[in-house]
């Protein structure tokens, strides 16, 4: 019990990019771990998913009613938020809104990335908007939710962010995208949301603030199961599933050792194997 007799305040947590995927599976972790959950998407209700990539226009599961219920279940608050990464009104408001409701954001996890055409494209190919598009997406959106936040969580004593990176962003494709391969414009933008970690941590490692890097290895999501399904695919590239680098984020968000990995990059699968964190998937 704090002094006045009150129960003490939950940690809480911020998701972005939780309506499936990684995102849930986080949102769902934090909350196992006793975190109160905001999380946020586009896609509000059961049955509005629509994959939106190059290979996209397929109905996906997973929607802020499902994250909700699944965060209700395992014990934590939930606070569904919708938010579109190329609205930057409505990325502030998401940060307002938990300051809002709650009064303190103790971790934000930075998941949610731009889905939508471009990020399988061969480079001749890609246009000069597409590039804007995902740079805009994938690494200028994320710097002004940091910015909403990092303030108030530096006047509260500080806080844990986790960026959630990719392999593309610090490996060179073997083959070009469509044999194996990437497009540039993602690589690009997750390239430079990347780099974002390690100054942050150096900035500001004295006020209280610890900054983490996510790579989540090869994630089997209910989208990419839904995409291989269709083409045939269907168990062709196996790879972990959400939970686990789920576990990883959970583990840097509550842990006292995490600290120790300020601005340091994560690789989730090795990670949750080493540590334990996570039964068994390979």
């Amino acid at each position: 019990m704090t002094p006045d007799g009150s129960p003490p305040a939950r940690p809480t947590a911020l998701v972005t990019g939780a309506s499936r995927g990684i995102g849930k599976a986080a949102a769902v972790a934090l909350a196992e771990a006793g975190f109160d959950v905001a999380f946020t998407a586009r896609t509000v209700h059961e049955g509005e998913g629509v994959d939106d990539s190059d290979q996209g226009g397929r109905t996906v599961p997973g929607s802020l009613d499902t994250t909700a219920a699944l965060v209700d279940a395992a014990g934590g608050r939930a606070l569904p938020i919708a938010m579109d990464l190329m609205d930057r009104a409505s990325i502030v408001a998401a940060a307002d809104r938990v300051y809002d409701e709650w009064g303190h954001l103790d971790v934000l996890v930075n998941n949610a990335v731009h889905t939508g055409p471009g990020s399988m494209v061969r480079f001749e190919e890609t246009s000069i908007e597409v590039i804007e598009t995902k740079l805009q997406a994938n690494a200028v959106s994320q710097v002004v939710l940091i910015k909403a936040v990092l303030p108030r969580m530096v006047a509260a004593g500080g806080g844990r962010i986790v960026n959630m990176t990719s392999a593309v962003a610090i490996n060179d494709p073997t083959a070009p995208a469509g044999e194996g391969g990437w497009g540039s414009a993602y690589a690009m933008s997750k390239g430079a949301f990347h780099r974002l970690a390690g100054i942050i941590a150096v900035e500001y490692r004295d006020r209280g603030i610890a900054i983490f890097n996510v790579e989540p290895g090869y994630v089997v999501t209910e989208r990419m199961e839904i995409n291989a399904k269709a083409l045939g695919l269907e168990g062709a590239y196996p790879g972990s599933p959400p939970s686990v680098p789920a576990s990883v984020v959970a583990w840097l968000a509550h842990s006292p050792e995490a600290v120790e990995l300020n601005g340091q990059t994560v690789l989730a699968q090795r990670f949750a194997k080493d540590r334990g964190l996570h039964p068994r998937w390979w």
